[in-house]
């Protein structure tokens, strides 16, 4: 599929999906061109400019299978109580976690898997809120889904597979002080059509001067929720339309 250079900026920051369907499984992705969206990523924001980021570049078919079977069994654990329910979720719920599923079936196949990691001090994650160690990561990690949707690649932000960070981190021969931050499934996208994910309107989620500050249109009422996500947790209601992506 042919990269969108059209794209504006605007379009790129809400039409950049995790893809779990359109994926290119029989296309070979360029090294070089997964190295030109990493290089874009590292210029994202990280803290004191430390840049401890390590990027783990994964094409060997033996080691994607492995970290395919350990993302697999850690996304069938996690799923296990959503899927014994089955029946009983609506059909949006219901695709998503048809679709994920599906996705860990094929994990396998994926041409290329980033795994971005951060390289600590001594390995150990600190006690309490871990947004500013994050905030040096997950920044660069979107810049390089951004990068690769702009060059008609597609990737599925998924952290499922830390459920098992160890065993991963084996088959990698990380050190013991490098911890895994998400996973990137990366290929060529089947399809350009992405349109904006189905989300909660501002006014439902904004808080001005505080939580309790008054907002321009109004106080704050509670907006539906949907399906839990593939790593569990809550996204809004969706509209995906046959043959669409479901949205991250």
């Amino acid at each position: 599929m042919n990269p969108r250079p059209d794209l504006t900026c605007d379009e790129l920051l809400t039409t950049t999906r995790a893809v779990r369907r359109g994926l290119d499984e029989s296309r070979p992705v360029d090294l070089e061109l997964v190295k030109e969206c990493l290089r874009l990523a590292l210029q994202a924001p990280n803290g004191s400019n430390k840049q401890n980021w390590r990027w783990i570049v994964l094409t060997d078919p033996g080691l994607r299978a492995g970290i395919a079977d350990v993302y697999r069994r850690a996304f069938l654990e996690r799923m296990a109580p959503l899927f014994a329910r089955l029946d009983e979720l609506d059909p949006r719920t219901r695709r998503m976690a048809t679709d994920g599923r599906d996705l860990a079936e094929r994990f396998h196949r994926i041409p290329v898997l980033v795994i971005p990691c951060l390289e600590l001090a001594d390995g150990h994650l600190p006690e309490g809120n871990q947004a500013g160690l994050w905030a040096s990561l997950l920044p660069a990690m979107w810049s390089y889904a951004l990068a690769a949707r702009s060059r008609g690649l597609a990737t599925t932000w998924t952290s499922v597979h830390l459920d098992r960070e160890k065993e991963a981190a084996e088959l990698l021969g990380l050190p013991p002080n490098v911890r895994q931050g998400g996973l990137l499934p990366t290929a060529h996208s089947l399809r350009t059509d992405f349109r904006p994910g189905p989300r909660l309107p501002l006014e439902e989620v904004l808080h001005i001067d505080g939580w309790n500050g008054p907002l321009k249109d109004g106080p704050r009422e509670d907006g539906p929720e949907g399906g839990p996500r593939e790593d569990g947790s809550q996204n809004g209601s969706r509209e995906d339309g046959p043959g669409k992506e479901p949205n991250p």
